[in-house]
Order: structure tokens, then sequence, then C-alpha cells
């Protein structure tokens, strides 16, 4: 009897280790195979790099949502505190201030409050650093970079032309196009508010915060920018320095341009320009625009598949700001756009003074300006989007 149990369990033993072989046996063909089909002929397991960053084999991390609350109270004040402390030590850097008052408020800017940002400030100013404030602030990361995407290019260094009876004693002269002295105009070199607001100098507009309510043309969504009320031919601005990524006819936004910011984060929709004579003629797909420059004119086109078509019941700039930190979330299901109704009450401080010229009966801006956001050498990429309204 005792013999039988042995033998019993030697059989079971044997039938367990004749499994384990069978199974290696299947793993190791089936790795084989994954390394033989390989597009590169090796195959390896997701690794992540020890700086935390994902590699190839493994998905990206990067930022799929922001609600841009911050009031234009809010950014003008702490816009004010790095002016100021530009040329001193330390200088506040004016989005670093707002993003940590975004993770006190939880994003929420209704809750802001002068002394908040007075106190932060003071803190900074004695000698504490953004750093050992924020040590515990699990979301200050994610603040600074939600908050730099909307911001980061709109204030900086940049050289601009004011009038002579203006010209402080460091100012440069300005030449005309045959290479003499302009005697009306100057140049400076300026750190400040950089951007600008979409609607020229001198042009009155009106608008409200219609961020998010609902349009139903084609579809059922969602107001994803900003209408600025206004005449019809009114030049438009470039807010930002950037490339035209796309131009031409959209379905929802008209006769429509398209600009990407030099960084890559930020994609300006200027939609509804006028009929027959929509963008300022010197550009095209690729071309370079400066921050003030004329970029087109304000109409009521779109609604409609059929080109040059005037389908918008009241004449308007819509006005649109998508966030890009990845470029798969260009043109997706949940494409990241911002409201734009605070941003462009703030961008109202600085409004490009424009003039018609009578032979061409285009608009150009008085004062030209040099932004050294600018590369000097630039490539610009192709894609051309057929953005929603």
């Amino acid at each position: 009897m005792n013999l039988f149990k042995k033998f019993l369990t030697y059989s079971q033993i044997r039938k367990h280790h004749m499994v384990i072989y069978i199974e290696v046996m299947i793993l190791t063909f089936l790795l084989v195979s994954l390394f033989l089909i390989s597009p590169v002929g090796s195959f390896s397991l997701p690794v992540v790099n020890q700086d935390g960053k994902s590699t190839a084999s493994e998905p990206k991390k990067y930022i799929k949502w922001v609600e841009f609350n911050v009031t234009a109270r809010a950014m003008q004040e702490a816009f004010r505190y790095d002016v100021n402390t530009f040329q001193s030590e330390p200088h506040l850097n004016w989005v670093d201030l707002l993003a940590y008052l975004g993770v006190k408020y939880g994003g929420d800017f209704t809750k802001y409050s002068t002394k908040d940002l007075d106190s932060l400030a003071e803190q900074l100013l004695a000698g504490k650093t953004m750093e050992e404030l924020t040590e515990k602030m699990k979301y200050y990361s994610y603040y600074r970079n939600a908050y730099g995407a909307v911001l980061d290019g709109l204030v900086g260094a940049y050289e601009i032309e004011i009038p002579s009876a203006n010209a402080p004693l460091y100012a440069t002269p300005a030449l005309l196009p045959d290479g003499s002295v302009d005697p009306d105009k100057v140049w400076v070199k300026k750190y400040g508010l950089k951007g600008y607001s979409p609607i020229a100098k001198g042009y009155p507009y009106n608008d409200f915060d219609d961020f998010g309510v609902a349009r139903s043309y084609g579809f059922k969504r969602q107001h994803l920018g900003h209408d600025l009320m206004g005449q019809v031919g009114t030049p438009v601005i470039a807010v930002e320095s950037g490339y035209v990524e796309a131009i031409g006819w959209n379905q929802y936004g008209g006769w429509r341009l398209g600009i990407r910011s030099f960084d890559g984060k930020r994609y300006y929709y200027y939609a509804h320009l006028r009929k027959n004579y929509p963008y300022h003629k010197s550009l095209k797909q690729g071309s370079i625009v400066t921050a003030g420059d004329v970029i087109g004119y304000l109409g009521r086109t779109g609604y409609s598949r059929n080109e040059n078509t005037n389908n918008i019941n009241e004449s308007h700039l819509h006005f649109g700001l998508q966030l890009i930190f990845d470029e798969s979330q260009k043109d997706c299901n949940n494409e990241i756009w911002v409201s734009c109704y605070e941003l462009t009450k703030f961008l109202s401080m600085n409004r490009s003074e424009t003039l018609k010229n009578q032979e061409t009966k285009e608009y150009n801006r008085i004062y030209d300006m040099k932004d050294p956001g600018i590369p000097d050498h630039f490539v610009p990429p192709e894609p051309v989007s057929e953005e929603k309204e």
C-alpha cells in the first residue's frame, strides 16, 4: 500500500514537471516569434528612464486638460510685479506668481485677493525662493505648466518704434525704406507686455463671457472661443509672434487663420474674417508674423460649405486659443481650448495702432516691433486643421 502511494506521488510530480516544461517551451516560442516579427528585429519589455520620462515603449505623459480662469485683475497685478522687478534681484516671474495662487485657490480665481499676491511677493522679495514656498504644493508643477502654456509668450524683452517726440536718451534712429533717418520714429528697447489685443487700437468692440455656450450649426457643441463684436473691416491683430499654420475656408469659421506660437504650445484661431478681402495680402501658409501685425479683417463669413459666404448674423471676430502639450492633441476629440474672455481684457492694455495705405487699401501697423522670440532660421511644419467654432 505504501509503495502504491509513493508511486502515485511520483507520477503526479512527473506530470506537474511536464506541464511546467510545456509552458516554458510555449513562452520561449512566443518570445522568439516576437523577436523575429518585430520591425527592427529585436524585442524589449517596457521600461522607464531613471529621470521618469517615458520611452518609445511607454505612452507619453502630458497634460490632458486645462481650465484657465485667471482674472484680468490678477494678471495685471502679477504682471506689474514682474515688470517692476525686472532689473532687480530677485526678478518675480508673473506666471510663477499666478501658478502659486492657482494652487492656493484650486484654480478658482473668484477667490483672488490682492493681499494674497502681495503676501507672496513679500516673501519672495525677503529672500524666500519659489521652490521653498511650493515644496509641499503637490500641484504647483501642473499649474505652472498649464498657465505657462497660456501666458509664457506674452511678456518679455523686445524692441519697438515710438514717436520721436517721446524719445529717451538711449533711443536709436528708425530708418525709412530708402535708408534715410525717419524723423518721426525711433527704436527703444523695452521689457513688458509684448502680446497684443486681437482688435486694433481705435476700433470699438463689445464682448461678454461666452465660452462654453451652445452652438448648433453642423452638430450640437460648445462655443470654444471668444467673440468680439465689431465693425466689418476692423483690422485683426496677431496676439503673439508665430507662423501661419492654417489659412483659408472652414465651414464653421468661414475665412479663418490659425497661427501657432514658436514654442508650439499655443494655436491662435481667428475666424469669420471679411468676405472677399479676409487676410492681409502678405500672408500665406508658413508666413511668419510678429505680435502686433495686421493679419486680417473682421467680418461675418462662415456656417457654410460654400466659400466666401456670409452666414453669420452679426459681424464679429471669433478668437480661440488651443493649448497643445503633444501633437496628438492638435486635431482630436479631446482638444484643449481655454476661455479667452479675461485674457482679452488683459491684452486690451496693448493695442496695435494701424494705418491704411491708400494705394494698396491694406492696413499696416504704424510702429514696428522686433521680437527676439522669433527664431532666425525657422522652417514651419505643414499641418492644416479643420477647426470647429
